[in-house]
């Protein structure tokens, strides 16, 4: 199945929704500079424990303990987004792209993250992490490079974003985030088109106090492992 990065990738469909520049020169550096506090912050203080995933991945099975993966960013940049290895090493991608494909056409269907259900090729450690969040941890890279922020809609994949409407489009208006609206807000309980649509809501009413919210709202969210999967 050709996956080639479709025409909508260009920010020119951006115009139809106004100015990209809609979000104010304040809120716009106060964002930045929480999303590099926090995120150098975090990455130094959980050190010892990035560490130890590692040598638990690698301890495992063979391969690295992270990997690198294609996501699609603001204004329809791709970039490659960081995470713990949770599978076997050269996993075939074709499963999850069949998979998210299906959701594509059943948006109503409860879409657990993308996670292809009993998935064979995840690994003991890769269900921990998954199930912990702590697979995303690496992300935090992301964010201190500004190809992520803190909070924002979920990153996703180019043979996603080949199949959005016209509407849809609309969250790549923002940058994509570690956390967001529909992440602390049901998660893995979530319709695809539920996750989309509080993604579009995030984009509408993004501001500090919403981004404050969101991430005091996930620490709870994540601890108490609700809607995980």
């Amino acid at each position: 199945m050709d996956v080639a990065r479709p025409a909508e990738w260009s920010p020119t469909w951006v115009g139809a929704f106004g100015d990209v520049r809609f979000r104010g020169a304040a809120y716009a550096a106060a964002k930045r500079a929480l999303d590099i506090a926090v995120a150098l912050t975090v990455l130094v203080l959980l050190v010892p424990l990035l560490l130890i995933i590692g040598f638990a991945i690698r301890i495992e099975s063979k391969g690295p303990a992270l990997y690198r993966a294609e996501r699609v960013g603001r204004f329809g940049r791709p970039f490659r987004v960081a995470k713990f290895r949770s599978m076997r090493a050269d996993c075939d991608s074709g499963p999850h792209m069949a998979y998210v494909r299906s959701l594509m056409r059943e948006p109503a269907s409860p879409c657990v993250l993308y996670k292809v259900p009993d998935d064979t090729r995840i690994t003991r450690i890769g269900h921990f992490l998954r199930r912990t969040s702590l697979d995303e941890l690496p992300q935090l890279w992301n964010v201190l490079r500004g190809e992520m922020s803190l909070v924002g809609p979920r990153p996703d994949v180019p043979y996603a974003v080949a199949d959005y409407d016209d509407g849809l489009h609309r969250r790549l208006l923002v940058k994509p985030g570690i956390t967001g609206l529909w992440q602390v807000s049901g998660r893995s309980r979530l319709s695809l088109t539920e996750m989309y649509r509080l993604d579009l809501v995030y984009v509408a009413q993004a501001s500090l106090s919403v981004d404050l919210r969101i991430l005091a709202r996930t620490v709870p969210v994540v601890l108490g492992r609700s809607g995980a999967a």
